[in-house]
């Protein structure tokens, strides 16, 4: 059996990686880069194999940086089944089609500005040929064992992280090869805890927070906070939102502290067409996390969806308080780049961020005090207060980590550290070495290893 990583090999994002085993070739994650304009350019780099010459997709969760790239990998010529849990199946059902009309959107918008270097500039993939990847995807239930291959099954196992994110064994030549996925975090406040792993030979395990740890921060106390503040002084609350995971959780807490009067009943809305299909989604699969169906009707009733272009352009002309949540979580792009421009030069309003912010894009620019941001190839300058609210993150930091892998019992011959920066990489390689005694390295991105 060989591994080799394509991806997520010294960076947080492009999560691929590949296994030759039995004259068959099987891709882990097919995610796009994000964050600086360097690891963006490597989504038009020739993918390292012919796509065509792949067998079988598995991806670990929806998220772009894991499934992403799926459509422009069928474009290439990859003619196999793509396997996921269910609730990752219905996700990407949203979240490829989206990525395709944004790369769409974007392009069409830089070539009307002008401000593209290219000319004419063209998307990655578009929302058509995201559709069409959509046909080669087959959804499986967790725990379930599914034969790829003669002598090659697989088997999906609750992560965490967000609905239907999973850690994966691939089974071949009586070893057990596992992807830890995206790591949820150990006490979330929707998402259950991630299982423990039943068998390792190997191991590949993320290290998003591999360096740090968590802030102690009580999220409650500290939205309650910068929306009454912030909804005194007349001001709009901007929420740049990750659509799967972080938007639910966010109006979830919102939704209780209304019903608390902790904070007044201002307007609420989600102004992403993708996280209110999610958030739908989200309700569907109730039993995979830990509000009821009521807690998710509720949310529904006090939540105004805004759906149509229209309606967003119109609530960017609105100057009474409100909460906007809108994507993407990073303010790399999406509806929320026109909420930016407008909101951001106002003191008034309150910016806040509420997870991991990759080096390179808007989100870890403004958190770090940057006094304009380039959109739309204008600069804004930033009179808005901005906040960076990192204790809802959705991967467990590294204590979390061991503390689930401590719950697994593993015994594996290699463990193999990828995404996280390199500094966070290295840190998760110590800590794993010093807590189990394990052979842990960092693999280079493209490094080919093979597991006797």
């Amino acid at each position: 059996m060989k591994l080799r990583f394509l991806g997520a090999a010294g960076t947080v994002t492009g999560s691929r990686y590949l296994i030759e085993v039995s004259g068959k070739r099987i891709l882990v994650d097919c995610g796009l880069y994000q964050g600086v304009k360097k690891l963006r350019l490597k989504n038009w780099q020739s993918f390292p194999v012919d796509p065509a010459t792949i067998d079988s997709v598995i991806i670990t969760h929806a998220h772009i940086d894991h499934s992403g790239y799926i459509p422009a990998l069928v474009k290439q010529g990859y003619k196999g089944s793509i396997i996921c849990t269910h609730a990752t199946h219905e996700l990407c059902n949203v979240l490829l089609p989206d990525a395709g009309y944004l790369q769409e959107e974007d392009a069409r918008y830089a070539n009307h500005k002008r401000f593209s270097k290219h000319s004419p500039a063209l998307p990655l993939y578009t929302e058509a040929d995201a559709r069409a990847s959509l046909k080669h995807f087959k959804s499986v239930h967790f725990n379930e064992a599914i034969e790829l291959f003669p002598g090659v099954s697989v088997t999906f196992a609750p992560a965490g992280h967000i609905l239907g994110a999973s850690s994966v064994s691939v089974h071949a030549n009586n070893k057990t090869l596992v992807f830890s996925g995206d790591v949820g975090r150990q006490d979330d406040l929707v998402m259950y805890p991630p299982t423990p792993l039943q068998t390792a030979d190997y191991l590949v395990v993320e290290s998003t927070y591999g360096d740090r740890l968590h802030e102690m921060i009580d999220a409650f106390a500290f939205l309650t906070k910068i929306i009454n503040e912030t909804v005194q002084r007349g001001g709009v609350v901007l929420l740049p939102t990750f659509a799967v995971g972080r938007a639910q959780t966010l109006l979830y807490i919102i939704e209780q502290l209304q019903a608390q009067d902790k904070i007044p009943r201002v307007p609420v809305y989600l102004n992403s067409p993708m996280a209110i299909t999610a958030t739908e989604i989200f309700s569907k699969y109730h039993k995979e996390h830990k509000l009821s169906a009521q807690d998710c009707h509720k949310i529904d009733q006090n939540t105004h969806f805004v759906r149509t272009a229209e309606e967003s352009i119109a609530l960017n002309t609105k100057h009474y308080p409100c909460v906007i949540l809108s994507a993407s979580g990073m303010a790399s792009g999406g509806r929320v780049l026109h909420h930016l421009k407008t909101l951001l030069p106002n003191h008034k309003n309150s910016i806040i961020f509420t997870g991991f912010q990759a080096p390179g894009t808007r989100g870890d620019a403004l958190t770090h005090g940057a006094k304009e941001v380039k959109i739309h190839g204008e600069y804004r300058p930033v009179q808005a207060d901005i906040y960076h609210l990192d204790s809802l993150s959705a991967h467990g930091d590294y204590n979390e980590i061991i503390a689930w892998l401590a719950t697994s019992e593993i015994k594996p011959q290699k463990v193999f550290v990828t995404h996280g920066e390199e500094a966070a990489a290295d840190a998760m390689r110590c800590h794993l070495k010093r807590r189990f005694g394990w052979d842990v390295t960092v693999p280079e991105q493209g490094e080919e290893v093979v597991l006797d």
